[in-house]
């Protein structure tokens, strides 16, 4: 299941996936269904590799973490997810799953604490279909790890 942002993202770079978006999105294409992996297309691989731009500054340290723009999922749309939708993961093009000004983390917090795993940086969202496609993930396991490399990819049905 990929949700597009692209527009609301173009007026706001730290727009946050809205539960008004989700059911937006469940009006035109049908409810989300459980155990579905989740990705949003905020069309922000289209910036990347321009750190500039894809992280909304190009400064490094506690400067650049000041100045962090890029949308992420709004902690209530994380609740939505977790409770009305049980999904088994999300995904996005970004560096986060926050928003860039997050300063609490409680979208990683809220999916976390559900075991929820949340892909960052995923390439290529904007070539997949809105449903259909069979996604793999295959993270590295860390030993006492919060997070590793993933290698995801999807497989698209034959029209």
């Amino acid at each position: 299941m990929v949700i597009r942002t692209k527009e609301k993202v173009k007026e706001n770079r730290n727009y946050q996936l809205s539960v008004q978006d989700i059911l937006g999105w469940g009006k035109e294409h049908g409810v989300i269904e459980d155990n579905s992996i989740l990705l949003i297309d905020t069309d922000s691989g289209s910036l990347w590799p321009d750190r500039g731009e894809y992280m909304g500054t190009d400064k490094r340290g506690a400067e650049g973490v000041k100045r962090l723009k890029f949308p992420g999922i709004h902690p209530e749309a994380a609740k939505f997810l977790v409770i009305q939708r049980k999904i088994k993961a999300v995904g996005l093009d970004t560096p986060g799953i926050d928003f860039g000004g997050s300063t609490l983390f409680e979208t990683n917090q809220i999916l976390f604490e559900k075991n929820i795993p949340g892909f960052e940086n995923v390439a290529n969202l904007d070539k997949l279909p809105i449903k259909g496609a069979t996604i793999i993930a295959l993270p590295m396991k860390i030993k006492a790890g919060s997070g590793g490399p993933l290698r995801i990819v999807a497989c698209i049905p034959n029209k």
